[in-house]
Order: structure tokens, then C-alpha cells, then sequence
């Protein structure tokens, strides 16, 4: 081996312990989190949670035992999932379908439209708040599931849609022409080519709106009642009104966590190919 090859060797050996230490440093709290989890009221009131390495038999399953029989907690799990999993496959569709429309389709106001689209995304969703309170008062949405939803797919659309134009144009035209030389009108195009083409945007897409609508607090505070309040509202009323109750928090938060990590790990491969989309020729 010479002096070059040893010195590279020793180089991404060093790179590889720095992001094995940064890897175990971001996993602490998520492990700290789980082992609390797992820990009864009286041993998390003795010690913090890395005591339980040495003493195994303080961990447990009776918190999320006693996490299933909390109903206010699974109904606000339930309700996340019905808010968020809708969401994500509304946004996306709408998303891809709009995308597609203004990178290769040709109508009047076309450009203007996707400048509304552009100036869109720099409006803060606070603006938005009391205005559409106030309507989905009127239409009878306020308070519900479908009012937050829908909330959340107008304002998750804008950028949804700027994201998947910008993917589809670099498209090559040549396949498209030779698509629609062979008979393909734009449905079939848009189904069996851009599509499966775009995979890694989508992917990379339904990742970040999930993770957005999932994590939400300030929109569900304001838009969800008892009945449809997600899982990060029932989390903060649980420790509002029950500090203590560390055996249903605990699990309620790890369970909370633990779903958006699992979506982003199954989704892995085609996030990394849409981040990385375009940056090498």
C-alpha cells in the first residue's frame, strides 16, 4: 500500500467514526425515550433512564398496556393517521398532476399560474389561521377531521406542486415525443412514464408532507376539537393537566416518534435519489 492509498484509507476511516458518533449522539434521546417508555412511574421518580442498563428488570410493557386503555390517546393516534395518511396522498396526486401540467402541457396562463404557484409558498401559514377559521365555521368544517385536512393540502400543495415541476421538466423531450409518436395520449404518458419516472420526487415528496402533517401542533390546536385532536395535542394536554403521569407520556411520545422514523427508513432509498436528483450529470 503506498503513501497516497494509506493516507485516503485513513482519511474515510476517520469519516466513518465521526458519523458512527454522530449517528449514536442523534439515537440517544430516541434510545433514552424507549427505555423510559419501558420503566414504571416509581423507577423513572428514582433515576433517569440509563440506570435501567444495569437493571433490565425494571423494563416492561405494562405502559403501553396501559397506553392501549388510555382513550384519549388512542383516539388522538387514530385521528394523526386519519389526518395525515389522507394528506400525504391527496397532496401528492394533486401535486403530481399539476406538475406534470405546467412542465409539459400547454394552456393559457400557464406561466402566470405557476408565478401564483411560486409567490405562494413565502405566504406564512399564520396568515391563513383566523380567515379560514372563520369559513370552515361556516361550512361546517371547523372542529373536524376533514377541515384539517384539507387545511393542510392547501397549504402543503405550493410547494408540493414548484417541487414536482421542477422534477418533471428535466424529463428529456425526446421520450415524451416518442411516447406520444406511438399512440400514448397524456393520461397514459403521465401514468406509465412520468410517473414511475418521478418515483424518487414522490417518494421524497410523501416523506416531508408526512413528517409535516404527523409533527403539527399550531393547525390542529386551532382547527381540531376533543374528538379530532391528533397525537401531538393530546401529548400536550396529557402533560398540562397530568405532569406526573409519566407511564402513559412516555410510550404516547415513543410511539409518536417511532412512526415518522419507520416512514422515512421504508422510504430510504428513493429519498436519497430524489435529494440527490440532479446535483451530478
Amino acid at each position: 500500500m503506498n503513501l497516497s492509498a494509506l493516507r485516503r484509507g485513513l482519511g474515510n476511516s476517520l469519516v466513518q467514526a465521526v458519523l458512527v458518533v454522530v449517528g449514536l449522539l442523534w439515537l440517544t434521546p430516541l434510545a433514552g425515550l424507549l427505555v423510559s417508555s419501558l420503566r414504571s412511574a416509581q423507577d423513572t421518580a428514582k433515576g433517569g433512564w440509563w440506570t435501567a442498563i444495569t437493571s433490565p428488570g425494571q423494563l416492561s410493557f405494562d405502559n403501553y398496556t396501559s397506553l392501549l386503555g388510555n382513550a384519549g390517546m388512542t383516539q388522538a393516534f387514530w385521528n394523526t393517521v386519519l389526518i395525515s395518511v389522507p394528506t400525504t396522498l391527496l397532496v401528492v396526486a394533486i401535486a403530481a398532476l399539476a406538475g406534470y401540467a405546467f412542465a409539459w402541457l400547454e394552456f393559457p396562463g400557464r406561466d402566470a399560474l405557476f408565478l401564483l404557484v411560486v409567490a405562494l409558498l413565502v405566504v406564512p401559514v399564520q396568515i391563513g389561521l383566523l380567515p379560514v377559521a372563520k369559513l370552515f365555521g361556516q361550512l361546517g368544517l371547523f372542529g373536524t377531521i376533514p377541515g384539517v385536512v384539507l387545511f393542510h393540502v392547501s397549504y402543503g400543495l405550493p410547494f408540493a406542486i414548484f417541487l414536482l415541476r421542477n422534477y418533471f421538466a428535466e424529463i428529456p423531450r425526446e421520450m415524451l415525443e416518442a411516447a406520444r409518436m406511438d399512440g400514448g395520449n397524456e393520461w397514459r404518458i403521465f401514468t406509465r412514464l412520468v410517473l414511475p419516472v418521478g418515483r424518487p420526487a414522490l417518494a421524497s415528496l410523501a416523506i416531508f408532507q408526512f413528517l409535516w402533517v404527523w409533527n403539527d401542533m399550531l393547525v390542529a390546536l386551532l382547527f381540531a376539537d376533543s374528538s379530532s385532536q391528533p397525537l401531538t395535542v393530546e401529548l400536550q394536554s396529557q402533560i398540562r393537566q397530568f405532569g406526573s403521569n409519566i407511564d402513559v407520556l412516555a410510550p404516547g411520545a415513543f410511539l409518536s416518534l417511532i412512526v415518522p422514523v419507520a416512514v422515512f427508513f421504508a422510504f430510504q432509498r428513493h429519498f436519497v435519489q430524489g435529494v440527490m436528483a440532479g446535483s451530478v450529470k
